[in-house]
């Protein structure tokens, strides 16, 4: 789905956020799948040159919470970051990154997304799972 309408309302396009200074793109959005690339540059290395595993886990966490965030605003909820966990499997220095995630658990307060991270050859680079609360949303407030 890339290179057309954008896949997220503005509100969640992360402009002038974290997910914007990454370089974080949406290819699918939805509240049971995400999919999001980010490039793979020198604002994303360790001091080594490989991708920065804070990057990866940065990365995993937008989309579990964009993805639990999809799944319960309609009940006028948002989904807030508890715990995440990575694996990181191999290192990259250039090119791309793709992040899928999907639920693992959808409760009434607590959402458990799985997400894998793989180069532009289909490799994996990371595993990462990630815990989310289910909270009413605040004034003007999304995911996190």
């Amino acid at each position: 789905m890339s290179g057309g309408a954008p896949v997220l309302p503005d509100e969640l396009q992360g402009r002038g956020t974290l997910v914007e200074h990454l370089g974080i793109i949406f290819l699918e959005a939805s509240g049971t799948r995400v999919v999001a690339q980010m490039p793979v540059e020198s604002r994303v290395h360790q001091p080594m040159g490989l991708l920065h595993g804070g990057a990866s886990v940065a990365l995993a966490e937008t989309v579990a919470s964009v993805g639990a965030y999809l799944n319960v605003c309609a009940r006028g909820m948002v989904a807030v970051g508890l715990e995440i966990n990575a694996n990181h499997l191999r290192g990259v220095t250039s090119g791309t990154v793709t992040a899928t995630g999907t639920p693992i658990f959808q409760g009434r307060t607590t959402e458990v997304w799985s997400i894998e991270l793989v180069d532009e050859r289909g490799k994996p680079v990371c595993v990462s799972r990630c815990t989310l609360a289910v909270i009413p949303a605040p004034q003007g407030g999304q995911s996190g």
